[in-house]
């Protein structure tokens, strides 16, 4: 049985929270990119600051692991939001809250990873561990690009849910539906249907 469409502030509530629960989940997502990200390791003297491995690429590798994550962050937050809204159909809310969501929740795990990660004044640090020891860096983002990876992945999961396994619409009946069945064939079909005149008796009859 089909249940009465969602009135327009419910769907608004609806695309509010999966909004909230995104951000929420790009706190979770902060940490993890803390915690799996690897480390630039520097050193310092008395004149500068260097790389302790010149050629490593600790920093592109941080910005892949966001990029990972990002992408399993969408797919949960698509799945998550798409579950519930399944029997009525998600609708635009849910859409734009996984939209909006997906921008704020990387945005959030970005900065939460900045913040809780090393120190971005590396003068200070490396006054702090002394010289020739080896601390590391602050820990960045490069491509900032990454931050919408979360929000495309979660549009191209939810769209393939839809298609899947989303509400379906009832299908028009044909336009031959209720029209009144065909006459039946003719039983003589060699009957002429417009007979003419009759013929003349002939002569001397």
């Amino acid at each position: 049985m089909d249940r009465p469409p969602r009135h327009p502030a419910t769907e608004i509530k609806v695309g509010v929270l999966v909004a909230l629960g995104s951000v929420l989940l790009g706190l979770a997502m902060g940490l993890l990119w803390l915690w799996l990200a690897p480390k630039v390791p520097l050193y310092a003297d008395s004149k500068a600051v260097y790389l302790k491995d010149p050629e490593g690429e600790q920093r592109a590798a941080a910005d892949g692991v966001f990029v990972l994550l990002g992408l399993g962050a969408g797919a949960v937050a698509a799945l998550a939001a798409f579950l519930p809204t399944r029997r009525r159909g998600g609708g635009i809310a849910v859409a734009v809250g996984l939209a909006v969501g997906g921008v704020l929740g990387s945005v959030a795990a970005w900065r939460l990873g900045v913040a809780l990660g090393p120190t971005s004044d590396i003068v200070a640090h490396a006054r702090q561990v002394g010289e020739g020891k080896v601390f590391d860096a602050a820990l960045e983002l490069g491509a900032k690009g990454a931050l919408l990876v979360w929000p495309m992945a979660a549009m191209v999961v939810l769209l393939g849910l839809t298609a899947a396994f989303g509400k379906r619409e009832p299908q028009p009946a044909p336009y031959w539906y209720g029209a009144p069945p065909p006459p039946p064939p003719n039983q003589n079909q060699n009957q002429n249907p417009n007979p003419g005149p009759p013929l003349p008796p002939p002569p001397g009859g």
